[in-house]
């Protein structure tokens, strides 16, 4: 059975194949009526647009590009269902591109990944989209792009990004930790590669100043955003003399290396040792007990980066529709039972 055409769609909803390319591409200058018809027979004839057919019958491209190099499949997936998902409902494609963030020429890659591949713009991903220099390159070849960036705030710098507070979450999982009675609380670095690792550290740090609690640098241990690194961590810190009472990994995945760790060592959690990660990945609900946490919205990130970008994208070939601001987006604390209050 062959696949629908758009003359198909033209002819069940009983109009024009240049009204349809009209919906399809998101002009405003459709009647609501009209428009509703023609996505209703695109609906019914399960119609999927040829990206390259309409990138080659105009002198706009219709497929974006998803720019990232992370270690936590589960982050790297959920980001890739939100900017597909939008791209889905805007009839774009999209071009999943991991690459190595420390590549001397990423930028030229990048620059040459755009052309050679016909893309509309790039959502990227940490670390990219935290490495000034590329972002810099990347406006200067005007290439447009969206940044997902680690920040208590709106850079206002110019160029387009959404924005997460890590270091605000951060505070409070340290908080939630103190408020249960734990002095001696251990902090697992992620990739340094990554703002979200000095942004989450930085709340770790706030809240023990706050509660007049020191900072001991021995508790303190560097590593990757890795299962391995939380239990080589992990392993490190209970053999200290003055063991930590909490550990907090900087995600999900450094947390499971933890509770891997404590229960290789038969410590039992939460009782004799409180652990906390970060992101409310499947992790945190697959371990046993299940991770306190803070969730973070992925998928909604990365929903709201295709938006931002498909908009100014639209903007920039005459479209009326208002231009979406940076966004902020807040982790949120998520106690489950791998935190207690601390034995006497």
């Amino acid at each position: 059975m062959r696949s629908p055409t758009i003359k198909d769609v033209a002819e069940r909803a009983g109009v024009s194949l240049k009204t349809v390319s009209r919906v399809i591409n998101h002009e405003p200058s459709v009647h609501a009526r009209t428009r509703d018809k023609v996505l209703r027979a695109i609906e019914a004839l399960d119609y999927q647009p040829d990206q390259a057919a309409r990138s080659l019958r105009s002198a706009r491209t219709f497929a974006l590009g998803l720019v990232y190099d992370n270690p936590n499949a589960h982050y790297v997936i959920a980001m890739q269902n939100g900017v597909l998902s939008v791209c889905r409902e805007r009839g774009f494609g999209l071009q999943i591109h991991p690459c190595d963030s420390s590549a001397p020429r990423l930028a030229e890659q990048l620059c040459d990944l755009v052309r050679r591949s016909r893309l509309a713009g790039l959502v990227l991903a940490p670390p990219m989209s935290e490495q000034p220099d590329l972002i810099r390159m990347l406006a200067e070849q005007n290439i447009p792009f969206v940044r997902i960036i680690s920040a208590r705030q709106d850079p206002q710098d110019g160029y387009p990004c959404v924005f997460v507070d890590d270091r605000d979450a951060a505070y409070a999982i340290t908080e939630h930790l103190i408020q249960l009675g734990h002095h001696r609380i251990g902090f697992l670095w992620g990739g340094k590669e990554h703002r979200s690792s000095p942004e989450r550290y930085r709340g770790y740090e706030d809240a023990l100043r706050e509660y007049g609690l020191p900072l001991d640098k021995k508790l303190v241990v560097e590593g990757d955003y890795s299962f391995d690194d939380g239990f080589r961590g992990a392993r490190k810190l209970l053999a200290l003399k003055e063991a930590p009472t909490a550990i907090f990994g900087s995600n999900d995945e450094i947390a499971a290396g933890v509770l891997a760790a404590a229960r290789s060592g038969g410590i039992d959690v939460p009782w004799e040792l409180s652990i906390a990660g970060f992101e409310d990945s499947p992790f945190s609900k697959q371990s046993w007990p299940a991770l306190t946490t803070a969730r973070q919205a992925t998928e909604e990130i990365g929903r709201h980066a295709a938006q931002r970008l498909i908009a100014e994208l639209q903007r920039d070939q005459g479209d009326t529709t208002p231009s979406i601001a940076n966004e902020g987006f807040s982790p949120e604390l998520v106690v489950r039972g791998s935190t207690a209050p601390r034995r006497l």
